[in-house]
């Protein structure tokens, strides 16, 4: 038997005066999980972890946190009485006050040798345990981040939210700093949501996912799921990247496209595109850039159109006799060039077809 949800979010609409922002959102967080909202800007996903926090009143549905009821169109709890830490995009750190002031501002109910012992404890956790007399000014951004992080856990909130805590630094030093707060968040077994625009924060943070547009979620699942079985078209166009080629059925459980034949179940998509699903329905295959493997043993030639060095790799955009495109992740030490026709061959694990 599973225990009960910590947090539960129950089909939550919010509005700003008469426009609604959010359309029957539902989620559950178990204790110690780290989820993410991940979309696009103005989707509603920074509104819905405002609302948790208790900075928006709800126009309909409920949430449910820690075992009591916080908020619905009849109930709003207030921010400081739901036990809900918050790291804010601009970290919000008091530049008059040390580090280890900033930290222990939530712990005025604690006497001064409690409080500075809580002190010492989440600068320990964060990695800075040397740092307390210091100034936010006198920090990297990614060492504020970290201050901000270890102030939300300093009171031992049951949640942390973060809303797009890493959007102020450069892109090396997000992915880097979004495994630390994971590790930091885990050490510390607190349960937390992550709001971002940014799959590869995304994905190197959350335990699971809530992908969001026009103010819905399309898909609650892991991210190895959402990448290999998206559950609609946006999502699989706005998680990783990849190309939608033409097929066709061939039966039930096979499809044919230009590069071969495919084994696969065909989704509920073409049962919804088609009265009903039977051999040369059109359908569209997602490829994604590991599905195509340079071989140049292979007979299926494929031209070079375009190319990212990316270090290790490179990401080539090939062109096949269709005229059709597909991307394809190479070792970076098979440099060819544009206009080129090089081997390809398909090595698809999870096959994911949509209606055309």
């Amino acid at each position: 038997m599973s225990a009960s949800p910590v947090l539960s979010v129950e089909n939550l609409h919010l509005a700003y005066g008469k426009h609604e922002v959010v359309h029957g959102a539902s989620f559950q967080l178990q204790q110690g999980s780290i989820a993410c909202l991940l979309g696009p800007s103005g989707c509603g996903k920074t509104s819905i972890l405002r609302a948790i926090a208790g900075f928006e009143p709800v126009r309909d549905g409920e949430i449910h946190f820690d075992g009591r009821r916080i908020a619905a169109s009849d109930l709003h709890l207030a921010p400081e009485a739901r036990r809900i830490g918050m790291v804010f995009q601009d970290y919000a750190l008091f530049p008059h006050l040390t580090v280890a002031d900033n930290i222990a501002f939530g712990l005025r109910d604690m006497d001064r040798a409690a409080r500075a012992a809580r002190v010492a404890e989440m600068l320990a956790l964060i990695g800075l345990p040397d740092i307390g007399t210091r100034y936010p000014h006198e920090l990297s951004g990614g060492q504020q981040q970290r201050i901000a992080l270890a102030r939300a856990l300093a009171p031992h909130p049951a949640l942390i939210l973060l809303d797009e805590p890493f959007s102020n630094l450069d892109v090396d030093l997000r992915e880097r700093l979004s495994l630390e707060v994971r590790d930091i968040l885990k050490r510390a077994g607190t349960t937390a949501i992550l709001v971002t625009h940014d799959q590869h924060e995304a994905f190197a943070m959350a335990d699971e996912i809530g992908v969001m547009s026009e103010g819905r979620i399309r898909q609650w699942d892991t991210p190895y799921r959402l990448y290999h079985e998206p559950a609609d078209r946006f999502v699989a166009d706005f998680v990783g990247q990849g190309v939608f080629v033409k097929a066709e059925v061939l039966s039930r459980d096979s499809v044919r496209f230009e590069l071969g034949e495919l084994h696969a179940s065909v989704p509920r998509q073409c049962d919804i595109g088609c009265e009903r699903c039977e051999r040369n329905c059109p359908i569209e295959v997602l490829l994604r850039p590991d599905d195509i493997i340079h071989d140049d043993a292979s007979d299926t030639k494929a031209e070079v159109v375009a190319k990212a060095f990316r270090g290790s790799e490179f990401l080539y955009t090939l062109r096949l006799p269709s005229g059709q495109t597909v991307l394809s992740l190479v070792p970076s030490h098979h440099n060819h060039a544009i206009g080129e026709a090089i081997g390809i061959r398909l090595d698809v694990d999870h096959v994911v077809t949509f209606a055309s």
